[in-house]
């Protein structure tokens, strides 16, 4: 029986009413959704076209780059498009990262950073030449090493052709890296390259070079860590404590990679990678970094607004070492050859910030001697250090600080002028770029600082006394936390050989020459086989009886054993060739063993050797791990066409020391 349905009562259709309005919202909401995805895949499309045009016209200008009569006219042009494809994969790094999640909107107004955009490469065809190297020089079938190949390419095309511009993407850039010190420790000699041709376009410039050195590969990769770094930095939201902190690690970390690639590469064939363009880009960072610190200290307001020591390390902190720091960084930029290609927006962004953080400096000064108590006898050392530059030992000297509060006030005023002459400094080199004016953020804290200081002075005296007599003394600079550049941490990614089945590096690379011998048929006599082993991966045959078996059989001091009864033992423990040789019979054992022949150099080659080693990592320093333990000998981290003359004393052979 079916129970029947009762009327609807009072409050029925309300409740409908509600639903249907709260389903109504639902469905407006997913339909702003969709609008909203539906507009980010449309400016995505777009920017992918613009990307593909600028290629395009790259590929046209590079076709032209060899010709001498028009040089000039397309490395501007490459310049542009170089320019042009690093905003366009900002923009598009931005929208991705808008897709991921919602970022935390910044709460304050924060000058705007100088990031580095990464080098770029073309595709490179690792198949051949590999596979005719391991099939001339290791003595095994190429073909059958095809994995090991396509896992290689596939891993420079995450790492470096599309990198993802956070930890992930530096995760995969030091992978690479380190994958790049196995190749160059198992195919590469000083008389033999890969035959490579490694293709990179100049970050500054956009031009293009290559050499078959696989050094440039890796100092290229260096290079992209890096600027990497900028970028992560130049994004982090450094209106809090966290942000800032976070933004000083990625800017030093920046400064210790590209300090790291200045002292190890010589004649690099890109602007970029110059030991002057490195110089001023380490630089640049550590401006930077400084500047984050000086943010982190204003974040941290002290208790007492009226605080007159708190404001006066702000204003030394403020006048070092980021006003000084910039002031360096911007002779530099100044200077052939770097004034050549760094973009003149950045010369100009470091000559604002070198401004507009000299006139903070003298801002902070004023509210120290307006807003302040008057000095304090005990606080006089340390005020004394601010504005005369005397240590707590030192004798007085120069004008003594005002005693007074109307010549306390008329000091501030008179720092407080230097305040807004520096501000409107500031904001006259800020109009002069018209890529800078663009910079809306940039304009809104110039502005901001300029109107703050016009206020606090029509605080003082609402008459224009911008003649008066007092003159105010430059502060002296002092920092409390001076950011020092860190290298980068190659041990911690961890990554396994991939053409580890080769063999340990210790024997089968192409430094090393050998002969396969075997398989050789030992019988077991009274006293054993007849010789003894020593090491592991691959295990050593240390000595050989005179007279016993091994002997009989063809043995030789020296050899390594790489197979035992058919089994590949190349990685074997030297425990695990011991047992398994006791667990013979008297049938004996079948064992294949290397013979290491002596290497021929070309004659003058090993005179130049030594030089190639500009820095030496062992495998674990460098993050890299075997499946048996690593024998070989550390490999040069950089280094390429270092000219050391013969009989010359004075030229880099030794090792740099470690970072």
């Amino acid at each position: 029986m079916v129970p029947e349905e009762k009327p609807n009562g009072p409050g029925t259709g309300e409740e409908r009413a509600r639903l249907q309005a709260a389903g109504s919202i639902r469905k407006s909401r997913d339909l702003l959704a969709d609008s909203q995805d539906s507009r980010l895949q449309s400016r995505r499309t777009r920017i992918h076209q613009q990307i593909n045009k600028e290629l395009r016209m790259r590929t046209g200008a590079e076709n032209l780059y060899s010709n001498a009569q028009v040089r000039e006219t397309v490395a501007l042009e490459l310049s542009y498009v170089n320019s042009s494809l690093q905003l366009l994969k900002e923009e598009l790094e931005g929208l991705d990262g808008s897709m991921d999640a919602d970022q935390p909107e910044s709460e304050g107004v924060t000058v705007p950073m100088i990031p580095l955009g990464l080098k770029e490469t073309k595709q490179l065809d690792w198949a051949t030449p590999l596979k005719e190297l391991i099939s001339g020089h290791f003595g095994e079938d190429g073909t059958s090493y095809e994995a090991e190949i396509r896992e290689l390419e596939e891993l420079r095309q995450q790492a470096v052709r599309t990198p993802s511009r956070s930890e992930a993407g530096l995760e995969l850039l030091t992978a690479y890296y380190n994958q790049l010190c196995f190749l160059e420790a198992r195919f590469v000699t000083p008389a033999r390259s890969l035959g490579l041709l490694f293709h990179w376009y100049d970050s500054l410039t956009g031009v293009p070079a290559q050499q078959q050195a696989l050094a440039f590969e890796k100092g290229s990769v260096l290079f992209n860590i890096g600027a990497l770094h900028t970028q992560i930095g130049a994004r982090q939201d450094r209106s809090c404590p966290g942000g800032t902190g976070r933004a000083v690690e990625a800017f030093q970390r920046a400064a210790g990679a590209f300090g790291l690639l200045r002292e190890n590469f010589s004649h690099a064939p890109s602007p970029d990678m110059s030991p002057t363009s490195l110089s001023m880009l380490e630089q640049l960072m550590t401006a930077q970094a400084q500047e984050c610190v000086f943010e982190g200290l204003s974040l941290q307001a002290p208790t007492d607004p009226y605080d007159c020591l708190a404001q006066l390390h702000l204003a030394q902190e403020a006048a070092q070492q980021v006003a000084a720091e910039y002031r360096l960084v911007h002779q530099t930029m100044a200077q052939p050859p770097v004034q050549d290609y760094v973009p003149f927006p950045w010369t100009t962004l470091v000559h604002v910030k070198a401004e507009y953080f000299r006139a903070l400096a003298h801002y902070h000064a004023a509210l120290a001697l307006c807003d302040g108590p008057l000095v304090a006898e005990a606080e006089l050392p340390a005020v004394e250090q601010v504005f005369l530059g005397l240590s707590a030992s030192s004798a007085p000297r120069g004008p003594a600080l005002p005693q007074e509060r109307e010549e306390s006030r008329k000091l501030g005023k008179a720092h407080l002028k230097r305040a807004i002459l520096g501000q409107e400094e500031a904001l006259r080199l800020h109009a002069v770029c018209r890529a800078l004016r663009r910079v809306d953020l940039l304009q809104a804290v110039l502005a901001q600082a300029l109107q703050r200081s016009l206020a606090k002075y029509s605080e003082l005296d609402l008459e224009d006394d911008f003649f008066e007599t007092t003159e105010a003394p430059d502060i002296q600079p002092k920092t409390h936390q001076r950011p020092k550049a860190r290298a980068p941490s190659f041990s911690r990614v961890k990554v396994a050989d991939i053409f580890h089945r080769l063999g340990p590096l210790s024997v089968f690379s192409a430094k090393n020459r050998w002969r396969l011998v075997g398989p050789i048929h030992v019988a077991r006599g009274e006293g054993g086989f007849g010789f003894t082993l020593r090491g592991d991966s691959p295990v050593l045959i240390a000595a050989v009886v005179p007279g016993g078996q091994a002997a009989a059989a063809g043995l030789k001091e020296g050899d390594y054993i790489v197979s035992v009864n058919g089994q590949p033992c190349r990685w074997w423990k030297h425990a695990e060739v011991v047992a398994q040789l006791k667990g013979m019979g008297d049938e004996g054992v079948s064992l294949q063993v290397v013979t290491l022949l002596p290497s021929v150099e070309p004659p003058g080659l090993g005179a130049r050797r030594p030089g190639l080693g500009a820095l030496l990592r062992s495998q674990k320093e460098c993050g890299r791990e075997t499946p048996g333990p690593a024998r070989a000998s550390p490999r040069p981290l950089l280094g390429w066409s270092r000219k050391a003359k013969r009989g010359k004393t004075g030229r880099r052979l030794s090792p740099a020391p470690q970072p």
